[in-house]
């Protein structure tokens, strides 16, 4: 087939694949819901249609509107290349090395400079600011987890996805009535929908809170915080013999299996099925047979037999679940046997939603992972895509995480090349996970000391880190051949990264300073604050970096009156907390705890946790004291493998910035990166942003962005 005749073969399936049934995933153990029914299909037929026949008036209104929204425009191009977690300290040594020549010949041609980050350093919070233009306080994004003041238990900051209200019964099912709830918490409005209402068109991919996706005039890909089947963040699964292994582990379940001669027989975990009155969790049968030489399998699922080899991860493969009524809930997933004897032990990634025919929406236009997908082929899906937990809990090996966080890699590269290819004019903002989760994951190999070597494998070294810097150089060298001398690259981090070699249990000090309080008889509490004695405590720690105090009128069992005694008790934990000692190292631990009350206004400020706390390089909060789990141990080693972090002092992580042009300040923040883009496309700032625009656009005009260094000022 010629490229000429399959564009217009994926252009035909880009608008009638709205034919496709559309099914809501309804959250998190809820299971699935009818959005659609006959006639809704109907209509979304005749939509289709209509939207093809239509198609020569609407392309030839859109020129004259183009035409007129980017007379103002000072580029034609923006693209925007979002490396997660990349840090100054090692570029700058890499490029001091030789060992990034691109990124040298932007700093060189252009600009290089530290991108201060938010308060607090959390990709979810940061990201929200580059979008918005805001401060955390106007865009209501504080950490991966907010705390509900009713329960005290901790929810996912970014949305909500609730049950349809209103069933009607029919059998053994309950059929819903009306849309499930699918609501975004990030407020604030994205740079790309102000453009769009200007007639500026956007492709957005991957970037971290958009999901739900939003209505405006582009594209985009929903990025981190997009769930997978289950309504988690990524559950994956482990199926082996060894019948020591706990059937819980942080981030997936274990699936006890045993043979039966060369087969196993066993199930896919899938979602509640909601459409039952009894909801139950839905299994898949699975069954796998072992090659007597012991070097491959044969995977049986849905019909499909599947050839595998040890040690190599499958493609992509497509199943799907039954609730019943005629209904089938589609996911993609990858399979990787590491041992078929003695024991047998297979890895399964979490469900990723298939973006050919979605459960719920991903994307905008919801048909556009419907493209993508029929364009570059099956791609994941869930919003944190490389799958750290199963490396920290020691279920796949380095080289296979590593395999699998480069071919999540390789999708995003593609659908970027492809979005600059197709949106010649405006903006094209890429995210690439690769960076953080690598860094998260292989920091320890740069400190030989480090607690986790002695206690998880060791199959890398510092290269790893290296190797991964120079793959993103040669990836910016190749999206810069494509950017025009008309168009501007920015390639920024939204924080920097740092070792995590020791952990701080915020509870556990807390409960031992007096400020938070078991039930009688009790001396440790399970997770998330089960024995914790709320009507005699007076703080608690939740989320990566939060101190909430249990105020009285705010949370359901406040004893801390607001006012005075609130003022009082926040000196006193700021007093005692700040400079915390390690009390086996004598190292600092906390440098600092910032004051909701002291960081940038906005009208959110009451959802933000009362202290964010800033730990020293080399700290960060512990796992127990995330997960509200009170001990004995306030210090104590990390030894996962998960040994790179920057959920600290957020002055101590700033991100990077590379652009093709000069910049009008020494000291540019991620808050400054929306107005920029507006300003480039001739759009007026909106008066509620925090930021200010990076590039003197009447110089850009005169020719003298590219060549000549401008007079740099001091950001106000």
């Amino acid at each position: 087939m010629t490229s000429q005749r399959r564009r217009v073969l994926v252009a035909l399936l880009f608008v009638f694949s709205l034919v496709v049934p559309l099914k809501a995933y309804v959250g998190p153990g809820a299971g699935f819901a009818f959005l659609s029914s006959f006639l809704v299909l109907f209509l979304t037929f005749f939509l289709a249609l209509f939207s093809f026949l239509s198609w020569p008036f609407r392309f030839f209104l859109r020129l004259i509107k183009g035409q007129k929204a980017y007379k103002k425009s000072h580029i034609n191009q923006l693209v925007i290349v979002g490396l997660d977690g990349m840090e100054p300290t090692l570029v700058e040594k890499f490029m001091a090395e030789g060992k990034l020549p691109n990124l040298s010949k932007l700093k060189k041609e252009g600009t290089y400079a530290k991108l201060q980050t938010t308060i607090p350093a959390i990709s979810p919070v940061a990201w929200s600011s580059f979008m918005t233009g805001c401060n955390p306080c106007k865009h209501n994004i504080f950490d991966f987890l907010s705390r509900d003041p009713k329960t005290y238990l901790p929810d996912l900051s970014s949305a909500r996805i609730g049950s349809p209200k209103r069933f009607i019964p029919f059998g053994k099912y309950k059929i819903p009535i009306g849309k499930p709830e699918i609501r975004g918490m990030r407020k604030s409005v994205p740079f790309w929908k102000i453009l769009g209402d200007s007639g500026i068109f956007s492709t957005i991919l991957r970037i971290p809170i958009t999901f739900p996706p939003e209505k405006f005039k582009g594209h985009l890909l929903s990025g981190m915080c997009a769930p997978d089947l289950k309504g988690s963040q990524g559950t994956f699964t482990f199926y082996t013999t060894e019948t020591e292994r706990s059937e819980k582990h942080e981030g997936g379940m274990i699936i006890p299996v045993s043979r039966n001669g060369d087969t196993v027989e066993t199930y896919i975990s899938g979602p509640e099925n909601s459409l039952l009155k009894e909801e139950e969790e839905m299994q898949l049968p699975l069954t796998i047979h072992l090659d007597k030489d012991k070097e491959g399998v044969r995977i049986e699922v849905n019909d499909q037999k599947i050839p595998l080899k040890k040690g190599v991860l499958s493609e992509w493969i497509k199943i799907y679940f039954r609730p019943g009524l005629g209904m089938k809930i589609r996911a993609i997933c990858r399979f990787f046997v590491s041992e078929i004897h003695p024991h047998f032990k297979m890895y399964l990634t979490p469900l990723n939603i298939d973006p050919e025919k979605p459960a719920l929406p991903i994307s905008h236009p919801f048909i556009y992972s419907v493209y993508l997908a029929k364009l570059l082929g099956d791609y994941t899906t869930l919003g944190e895509a490389d799958d750290t937990w199963a490396l920290n809990e020691g279920i796949l090996s380095e080289d296979s995480f590593i395999e699998l966080t480069y071919d999540n890699h390789r999708e995003s590269e593609d659908m970027l090349f492809n979005a600059m290819e197709k949106t010649k004019k405006g903006v094209v903002a890429c995210w690439f996970q690769t960076t953080d989760s690598m860094q998260h994951m292989f920091f320890r190999y740069l400190d030989k000391n480090h607690p986790a070597l002695k206690h998880s494998r060791k199959e890398k070294s510092a290269k790893v880190i290296e190797d991964l810097y120079k793959d993103m150089d040669d990836l910016v060298g190749r999206v810069r051949e494509k950017v025009d001398n008309k168009s501007i690259l920015v390639v920024m981090s939204d924080h920097g990264f740092k070792l995590f070699r020791r952990g701080v249990n915020l509870n556990s000090w807390l409960y031992k300073n007096g400020y938070l309080s078991l039930e009688d008889g009790k001396t440790t509490s399970e997770e998330w604050f089960k024995n914790v004695d709320w009507t005699k405590t007076k703080a608690y720690g939740l989320g990566l970096g939060g101190i909430y105090i249990n105020q009285k009128g705010r949370e359901s069992q406040g004893i801390v009156s607001p006012g005075e005694e609130m003022k009082t008790l926040k000196a006193e934990l700021t007093a005692k907390l700040n400079g915390l000692r390690d009390t086996e190292t004598g190292e600092t631990a906390i440098n600092k705890l910032f004051d909701r009350d002291e960081i940038p206004p906005g009208p959110y400020k009451d959802n933000c946790p009362d202290f964010i706390v800033g730990y020293s390089e080399g700290y960060r909060v512990s796992w127990d004291s995330v997960t509200g789990v009170v001990n004995d141990t306030i210090f104590e080693d990390n030894t996962k493998a998960w040994s790179g972090d920057h959920c600290i002092d957020p002055r101590v992580v700033p991100g990077v910035l590379f652009t093709t042009e000069k910049l009008t300040t020494d000291t540019p923040a991620i808050i400054d990166i929306a107005p920029t883009a507006l300003e480039l496309f001739g759009v007026d700032i909106p008066d509620h942003m925090d930021g200010h625009s990076l590039i003197d656009v009447q110089k850009l005009e005169s020719g003298n962005g590219k060549d000549k260094t401008q007079d740099k000022k001091t950001k106000s």
